[in-house]
């Protein structure tokens, strides 16, 4: 049996994680001594395994929890589990998909920086400097809107 550090020091999980995961009844395997200490035993550190996967791929607490009540249903809700499996994955690949958005954002900027800082081109990202610019994008820019006269 693991007390919570020996079980953090295992599966490399802070102590505080630990103890969230188990107040969330994630380790359903979790045993306490007479003075109602955690206590882990191999089964425990595997769901902590389990857990830290899940979570480090971000899958939400709440669905982990759902997870592990499937698992402890048994085989019959494997379809489920798959299911689970799947929509998180679609998820991850959307978010991935978004951040590869943002690199390539990122790199247009970064391209255009290198220019402005060997002077190839003005600088454009400084909400500053746009009316002196204006006339080298006016399809980028909003035109100025009418003002509107007191009565």
């Amino acid at each position: 049996m693991y007390t919570v550090k020996e079980a953090a020091q295992i599966t490399g999980l802070t102590e505080h994680a630990i103890r969230f995961y188990t107040d969330k009844g994630l380790v359903p395997s979790l045993q306490r001594n007479q003075n109602n200490i955690r206590m882990f035993d191999e089964e425990s550190i595997n769901w902590l395994h389990g857990i830290k996967c899940l979570k480090q791929s971000g899958m939400p607490i709440e669905v982990i929890k759902t997870y592990v009540d499937l698992c402890l249903e048994g085989d019959a809700t494997i379809p489920q589990r798959f299911a689970l499996m799947m929509e998180h994955k679609e998820a991850a690949i959307a978010k991935l998909e978004e951040a590869k958005r943002h690199v390539a954002h990122m790199e247009e900027k970064t391209l255009l920086y290198q220019a402005i800082l060997e002077h190839r081109s003005p600088d454009t990202t400084n909400p500053g400097n746009w009316d002196k610019i204006r006339h080298m994008h006016r399809d980028v820019f909003y035109s100025a809107l009418p003002m509107v006269q007191k009565a």
